[in-house]
């Protein structure tokens, strides 16, 4: 089976390394296909092509959009679009304006706790500034003594319920999957596990994403347990949804787990990159 490996990050986003040089790890660790999936933008794609093209690397164009369903926030990963399509460049703008506004609103509360400078921290580690993200505060917070690692931050802090965490406005589902497929490309659940759904709920999460034209789901995901694993397999096949793998690499030493490292796909599912 293909080492490959649709889901990680660069500078344009909250990765810690250049969409280039993202694209020379994971050919070094042997990926053999990848794609680059910066939150709610394209930047980062040129370059990371035409580094991957250099090593002989297939690479297919990514995204990850930040959408709400029923005032949850969930990832949708966007696979092999035309990326210049308007009506996805300009949904994925829309999606990035009020991203510093939010983070300002983030700082404020972090303040009310005792945590100050948290803007201006974050904005240190933003190559970026319009896609500032709780990553960029989550390093802040490390830097600044606060938290002993990145994962002890979203323990304590930035996720709902937690000091530092503000409500903003992502797209729909509908609009996400839209998006990418009138763009030519493929839909596909990020990191499931990660949501805070019940079996339930996550049963009617899948069916609307499958009935508004999704077709993939993240077995493979470097924050899924061997539990997790299990069961997104069994609803894939259920669901008849392809399978995607990606690590969700930010950067070393921050990751779960490194580019092209994550195990194989279990057997007698149909990898989502047979469409490529």
């Amino acid at each position: 089976m293909l080492n490959c490996d649709l889901h990680c990050h660069s500078t344009c986003s909250d990765g810690l390394l250049s969409a280039a040089d993202v694209a020379r790890r994971a050919a070094a660790n042997g990926v053999d296909m990848l794609a680059l999936t910066d939150h709610d933008d394209l930047d980062g794609l040129p370059s990371a092509r035409r580094a991957a093209d250099e090593l002989g690397m297939a690479f297919v164009n990514g995204v990850e959009i930040s959408i709400e369903w029923e005032a949850l926030q969930i990832h949708i990963v966007g696979l092999a679009f035309n990326s210049s399509d308007p009506v996805l460049n300009s949904g994925l703008a829309g999606v990035r304006s009020g991203r510093i506004e939010r983070a300002q609103r983030m700082s404020i509360e972090l303040a009310k706790v005792g945590i100050a400078g948290a803007f201006e921290g974050a904005m240190r580690y933003a190559a970026n500034p319009n896609l500032i993200s709780r990553a960029h505060f989550a390093r802040y917070l490390v830097e600044s003594g606060v938290c002993k690692d990145m994962r002890s931050v979203f323990e304590s802090y930035l996720v709902p319920g937690r000091p530092g965490y503000v409500d903003h406005r992502w797209a729909s589902l509908a609009d996400s999957l839209a998006w990418i497929i009138g763009a030519g490309g493929v839909a596909t659940v990020a990191h499931p596990g990660r949501y805070k759904l019940s079996r339930g709920d996550m049963r009617r999460f899948l069916g609307d994403f499958r009935d508004l034209g999704g077709q993939a789901i993240e077995v493979m995901s470097g924050s899924h347990t061997p539990e997790h694993v299990d069961l997104y397999g069994r609803l894939a096949r259920e669901y008849g949804f392809l399978a995607s793998r990606g690590s969700d690499f930010h950067g070393p030493g921050e990751s779960y787990v490194d580019l092209g490292k994550l195990a194989p796909l279990p057997e007698g599912l149909k990898p989502v990159w047979l469409l490529f």
